[in-house]
């Protein structure tokens, strides 16, 4: 028998995780999702929702299956927020703004991301609160939707190789999901030598109904190896099916390039670099550029605007984004034109010092003009969001082929050492924007300007936090924790000094927290741990 959010919402249960995963991941998938095209081929989301169709009607024809589907493309792009508002978590632009907002080369300018800029999160505090639950969310939302896909390939509804490919993209997305959480709420991989420290629950199962509801609220935390050994299951699965191009949301829905070059981020994380050349040289063809892939066309583009901007929605380097439009984005709150933009928009994220003063960024490296501006206040903004400064429809960055690149130069330099190759493939990236390119050095100067080289590439994509945190522990190549950071109150429009080397001293106000310190990881929310005892024991220390 189906269950439907009228029969659910009746359940007395104080477990905000559980009432959000029932009403949204039972419900959503529901929800009336439609994809149109418009003249400029532009993918938007239209969203209707009835409250009384059951589970299981959703997956009485093709149609329904679709749309299901396309709920949880929705759960990733437009969670849930403080009464309901819509934020953009987790992957609309939140994931973007807290992942450049725990690092220092992004600058918090006013209160909306002060708690995570500045480490003052606690159980309660909203930012890492609904990171947790909108994850979650989409974690169940995926679930769900597996079992109703894989009921309706064995009664008839679907094929198989229909269901399967729903599958793949489902485990892709819950995959991203674990990742994610996996990156703020546990010490990285190498934390200890068998990763067997704690991680986050791993659920690969719906929860739909009391029994489940009951057994979700007593489960307790994996280990952080079985996360990365599900997360790579799930990958590997996926890539088996997903199609390697599409005719329509080549760049908005799951491919096997994306399973692949998640595979890459995942796998460097764990630190199994010969896993990342293994998987990048999927996707990676050749020694030298321009490294078109086999699977999927990708190509860097020859400028390093063309993911962005009027490219945003279609180029050769985006690899997976999430879909935003003119109708359907993460609001005026949250929407990465506005946190980001200048004026007109709010500019409430700022490029810092940090970055921009850093010796290894040149002078006249193109990313300084083309992909940056100053506002009205004399700081400086990134531009990568101004495709759509109006109506804040510009895609989610979730992985380009950049990245990939960077991804095996890395694991190159750590296995075999500053061969050709590995040169090659970072000055790839590098090369399109400056002429000062890295030539030779040794393995340890190669990777270092490789993690350079990252800060400065994926500026304002969010990136920043998952190198600090699987950076951290080994210390050579970021701070031994979380960088020292400057503020807004303490600095100046004149501490601007492209690749000057220094910041001035007194800009900095938020003290650096070595890796040691309680708040390196996010405290599991309270609204968690109230409800399940099991994970109330199992909290972050000093929580």
């Amino acid at each position: 028998m189906g269950f439907n959010f009228l029969r659910f919402k009746f359940f007395k249960m104080k477990n905000q995780f559980i009432k959000n995963v029932v009403k949204v991941a039972l419900v959503a998938p529901l929800f009336s999702l439609s994809f149109m095209m418009t003249s400029c081929e532009e993918e938007v989301m239209e969203l209707n929702a009835p409250d009384r169709v059951t589970e299981l009607g959703a997956f009485e024809s093709a149609a329904r299956i679709q749309l299901a589907m396309n709920g949880v493309y929705d759960a990733a792009q437009s969670g849930f927020y403080l009464g309901g508002a819509v934020r953009g978590y987790p992957f609309g632009a939140a994931n973007v703004e807290q992942g450049d907002t725990r690092g220092e080369d992004m600058l918090n300018m006013e209160a909306f991301y002060q708690i995570t800029y500045e480490n003052l999160y606690n159980a309660s505090t909203a930012n890492n609160q609904y990171m947790w639950e909108t994850l979650y969310a989409l974690i169940n939302k995926a679930n769900v939707t597996i079992e109703g896909v894989q009921g309706a390939a064995t009664a008839g509804v679907i094929t198989k190789q229909v269901a399967d490919e729903y599958v793949a993209e489902c485990l892709f997305l819950r995959a991203l999901a674990h990742h994610e959480l996996i990156t703020h709420f546990a010490r990285p991989y190498n934390h200890t030598a068998d990763a067997s420290h704690l991680g986050v629950p791993v659920r690969i199962t719906a929860v739909n109904t009391p029994a489940r509801v009951d057994e979700a609220k007593t489960q307790g935390r994996n280990s952080v190896k079985q996360v990365y050994d599900q997360i790579l299951m799930d990958l590997n699965t996926a890539e088996t099916t997903l199609p390697a191009t599409r005719a329509t949301f080549q760049i908005t829905k799951v491919t096997k390039g994306a399973a692949i070059a998640l595979k890459t981020r995942v796998l460097l994380h764990k630190r199994d670099y010969t896993g990342v050349i293994t998987e990048a040289t999927k996707i990676v063809s050749g020694d030298v550029p321009p490294f078109t892939s086999p699977i999927g066309g990708y190509r860097l583009t020859a400028e390093p605007t063309g993911p962005f901007g009027a490219g945003n929605k279609n180029n050769t380097e985006s690899i997976f984004s999430m879909l935003n439009s003119a109708t359907d984005n993460s609001s005026t709150n949250g929407a990465l034109p506005q946190m980001y933009g200048s004026a007109p928009n709010r500019a409430l994220v700022a490029i810092s010092p940090v970055i921009w003063n850093q010796s290894f960024w040149p002078v006249a490296d193109k990313r300084r003009t083309l992909l940056t501006d100053v506002s009205t206040n004399n700081f400086r903004y990134t531009t990568k969001y101004n495709g759509d400064k109006v109506t804040w429809g510009d895609n989610t960055p979730i992985i380009r082929y950049a990245e990939v690149l960077l991804n095996m130069s890395e694991a190159i330099a750590r296995t075999a050492g500053a061969t050709p190759k590995a040169i090659a493939l970072l000055n790839a990236v590098r090369g399109r924007s400056t002429t000062e390119v890295f030539t030779a050095g040794t393995p340890q100067e190669l990777i270092q300007a490789i993690v350079n080289e990252r800060r400065i590439e994926f500026l304002a994509e969010g990136l920043r936090w998952k190198d600090i945190h699987r950076l951290a522990v080994e210390g050579l190549y970021v701070y031994k924790g979380i960088p020292a950071k400057v503020t807004k109150g303490n600095t100046l429009p004149s501490d601007y000094v492209a690749a000057s080397g220094t910041v001035r001293a007194g800009a900095f106000a938020v003290a650096a927290l070595p890796y040691d310190d309680f708040r390196f990881v996010w405290p599991l929310p309270a609204s968690e741990t109230s409800a399940n005892p099991v994970l109330a024991k199992q909290q972050n220390p000093n929580y």
